[in-house]
Formats: structure tokens, C-alpha cells, sequence
């Protein structure tokens, strides 16, 4: 009985990264059943789920239909406020895709070893953010059939050249460096599970098809030993990437002349609210995954609890970035710039700003009390808060610093439209659709990796084991 309290005792101290002390078979046959299982053999709560979200997704082809035969008039852009909801909607998706990148790469080179089961969801997750952020400003320009001109196209075919000093071009830049960059990451990380797909699949077509994917891999040293350099080339390349492509955004307001918007602390402050956001992000989806798919012996409170505390970190970083933006705009002595964050704090945007700091600042500090950071009911309710703070905290710099402009007789509000919410809710259903179809058919935890945690975690029980002995 002593040894089994022992055993209780150090488990609640140091909880295992992988519950239930499975072999490497069942983490293989696990991780893959998901892939391999029949549809019919699939949790019915799924298919549910899927339905809705294709529901969404169907919503948002009509109204990018309807946007691009109507002019995007119908959408509630005026003056002053020419971006609205759009650049809000694209600001906050690349945020989202913030974390994916930045768990697999930043945590890979750190040695984190409680990223394994969770990095190749986190990474899939970059690339369908992406994909809905690019929409917005694809169709805010109102012509997307001519998207090639944001390009550096020779001027010989377009009759014109690229204006290389705005921002918005070097947003292209850096958002399709981020993407190609990221997708080859999560790409190369799949090749040996697509390698035990292809060799655990018993139709033709399946084997052809998880054996093109996985570039003929056969586990060999040498296939390792490349593997393993090409993945941390990727990593040290995508590390820069998650610093530098929302400082890239951020550009697109802090080069500006409009109070409020030209300040150096964006950068920073873009980047700790896009790591903050895009881990809530990713905590939803984990948790969402977790029960449709039964993996809680895979992602467990663990994972949950390292995630909850490092949004409690970046959390306390961006009321921090709040704070000093009002302390700078107090101590510049600029007139406009002061109105800009009165007019923040108290004018009619008021409810937008107050909801952004209610859940950026006060909801992450529950996360200091274990019992809440272990509760996956509560840390998925405050993970949607969060996410619905960063959403205003994009509309608050964007609506608040153009409502009002140097002119009283230039000043204006923005009410959006149906279309206007319509498209954002659809970008949610294209958002969780592709997560959806990606859980089901790729393997969305890393089984090579998972099985390094396994070997290890074995090694430390039966040291402590003998070491008990002694």
C-alpha cells in the first residue's frame, strides 16, 4: 500500500505527459485508429459537429458570392472608418495562427517535451488561420480576380509597379513567407506517421497514397539523421517567422500618422497579444478534440495546465502593453493623442474597450489558482473569452483611432452590417471544417514524438522504482 501511495503522490506532483502507461503499439494503434477507423466507426458527435460547421462554411460562400456580385458596399465600411470589420477580421486571424508555429518551433528548440502532443494540431491550425485571414483582405480590395497585382509582377504585363514603401505590401510578403514556411514544417513532421499509415494500411489506395506523402521513408539511421537536421533548420527558419510576421502587421499601423497607431510598442505588443490569442485558440480546439475524438490519455491536464500558464504570462504582457500605451499618450503631451485613448476609455466606443480589458486582463488571472487552471469546463469557457477580447482589442485600435478623425466634421461611427457578421461567422465554419477534416483523416498527434515522451517517462518511473528500493 505504501509503495501504491508513493506512486499516487509522485504522479499528482509531477503528472505524466502520456496517462495510462501505454507501449508503443498502443500509442501507434491509438493516434491511428482515428485515421484507419471505418465511418461508421467514428463517435457520432462528430459527424454532428462536422455538419454544423459545413452549415457555416456554406454561409460564407454565399456571402463572398453576394459580396462580389453586389460591390462591398454591402459591407459597413464609410468614411472615416475605411477598415472596419475586414482588416479587424484579418489582423485577428493572424494572430490566431501565431501560436501554431510558435509551439512547434520555439518549444522544439527549448526542449519542450510537453509540446508533443499538441504541436502537429497547434501547426495545422497556422495554416487554416492563415487561410481565413487572407480572405479579408482579398476582397476588401473589391477587384480579388486581380490579387496577382499585389505581387512583384513586371511592371512590362501590369502597367504599373508595386509601391515597396507601404506596408501592406510587405504584409503580403510576410504572410505568404509565414504560410509556405509553416506548411512545410507541419509537412515534414508527418512524414514518418504517414510513413506507419502507409505501412499499416490495408488498401491499395490508402498505401499510394500515405506512400507518396511519405517520400519513401523507411525509418533507416540515415532517414532519421536528415529528418531530424531538416526539422531543426525549419525550426531555427520559423522562429524568426512568429516574431517578425505580426511586427510586419503591426507596420501597417504603427507607420502611420494616426494618433493612437504610430507607436514603437506595437511590434511587441502585436506579437504578445497574437501568441495570447493564439494559444486560446488552440486550447479550444484541444479541448474540443479531446472529447469528440477520446484522447484524453494523450492530451492531458498537463498539456492543458502548461498552456493555461504561459496565457497567464502573455495576458499580464499585454495589460501591461495596454498600460503603457495610456502612460505614453499621458506623458507625450500630444493633444490628439491623449483624445484618442480618452475617447477609447470613455467615449462611444466605451463597451468595446471595457470588454477588450475585461478578457485580455482580468479573465487570465484566474489561472493563478491550480484548481481553476486544472478545470477543463472553466479554462474552455475563458479560453473563448480571451479569444473574443482579442477580437475587440483589433476593432478597438482599428474603429476608435479612425471614428474620430482631426475634424469634428470628419468624425463618424461604424455599424456593421449582416453581411459584415455573416462573413466572420463563416470564416469560423471554414476555421473549424478544415480542423475537422484534418482530425479525421492525418494523424493530429505526433506518434514518433509522443512514443520519445513513453521511452522516457518509462526510463524516470523505473529509476525512481529502484532508487526506491535502495
Amino acid at each position: 500500500m505504501s509503495a501504491v501511495r508513493q506512486d499516487a503522490q509522485l504522479m499528482d506532483v509531477n503528472p505524466p505527459l502520456v496517462a495510462g502507461r501505454p507501449d508503443y503499439h498502443d500509442v501507434t494503434a491509438k493516434i491511428s485508429g482515428i485515421v484507419e477507423g471505418n465511418v461508421r466507426e467514428t463517435p457520432r458527435k462528430y459527424w454532428i459537429t462536422l455538419g454544423c460547421t459545413l452549415t457555416v462554411l456554406g454561409l460564407l460562400g454565399a456571402m463572398l458570392t453576394y459580396l462580389v456580385s453586389t460591390g462591398i458596399g454591402v459591407w459597413g465600411n464609410n468614411r472615416p472608418i475605411g477598415w472596419a470589420w475586414d482588416i479587424t477580421n484579418f489582423v485577428f486571424w493572424i494572430g490566431i495562427g501565431h501560436a501554431g508555429t510558435l509551439i512547434s518551433a520555439i518549444l522544439f528548440l527549448f526542449r519542450q517535451k510537453w509540446r508533443t502532443s499538441i504541436n502537429r494540431s497547434a501547426e495545422a491550425m497556422t495554416l487554416f488561420a492563415v487561410a481565413c485571414a487572407g480572405i479579408f483582405p482579398l476582397f476588401h480590395t473589391g477587384r480579388p480576380w486581380r490579387a496577382y497585382w499585389l505581387f512583384p509582377v513586371p511592371n512590362t504585363d501590369l502597367n504599373m509597379w508595386q509601391n515597396f514603401r507601404s506596408p501592406l505590401i510587405w504584409d503580403v510578403f510576410a504572410v505568404s513567407t509565414y504560410g509556405t514556411v509553416s506548411a512545410l514544417f507541419w509537412f515534414t513532421g508527418l512524414i514518418p506517421d504517414l510513413a506507419t499509415l502507409r505501412d499499416r494500411a490495408t488498401s491499395k489506395i490508402r498505401q499510394w497514397i500515405f506512400g507518396f506523402l511519405s517520400l519513401g521513408w523507411r525509418g533507416s539511421a540515415r532517414h532519421w539523421s536528415n529528418y531530424e537536421a531538416g526539422y531543426l533548420i525549419l525550426a531555427g527558419i520559423s522562429t524568426p517567422l512568429v516574431l517578425s510576421v505580426h511586427s510586419v502587421v503591426s507596420f501597417d499601423f504603427a507607420t502611420s500618422v494616426i494618433p493612437g497607431w504610430h507607436t514603437t510598442i506595437f511590434p511587441p505588443y502585436f506579437v504578445a497579444g497574437a501568441i495570447f490569442s493564439g494559444f486560446a485558440c488552440v486550447m479550444t480546439l484541444l479541448i474540443i478534440a479531446r472529447w469528440l475524438l477520446n484522447l484524453d490519455d494523450l492530451i492531458t491536464i498537463k498539456h492543458l495546465e502548461n498552456m493555461n500558464k504561459i496565457m497567464l504570462v502573455t495576458g499580464s504582457i499585454v495589460g501591461y502593453a495596454y498600460a503603457t500605451e495610456l502612460w505614453t499618450a499621458w506623458y507625450s503631451g500630444n493633444t490628439f493623442e491623449k483624445f484618442t485613448f480618452y475617447n477609447r476609455a470613455l467615449g462611444p466606443y466605451w463597451w468595446a474597450y471595457w470588454t477588450m480589458v475585461s478578457c485580455n486582463v482580468i479573465t487570465p488571472q484566474f489561472f493563478w489558482f491550480k484548481r481553476l487552471r486544472r478545470s477543463v469546463p472553466f479554462m474552455f469557457v475563458l479560453t473563448i473569452f480571451i479569444n473574443i477580447g482579442m477580437w475587440f482589442e483589433r476593432f478597438v485600435i482599428i474603429a476608435t483611432s479612425l471614428t474620430r478623425d482631426f475634424l469634428p466634421s470628419s468624425w463618424g461611427m461604424f455599424h456593421p452590417t449582416w453581411v459584415d457578421m455573416c462573413t466572420l461567422f463563416g470564416t469560423f465554419g471554414l476555421f473549424f471544417t478544415l480542423f475537422l477534416l484534418f482530425a479525421r483523416f492525418l494523424p493530429m498527434i505526433a506518434i514518433a514524438e509522443v512514443k520519445g515522451v513513453v521511452a522516457q517517462e518509462k526510463h524516470s518511473f523505473a529509476t525512481e522504482e529502484v532508487g526506491g528500493r535502495h
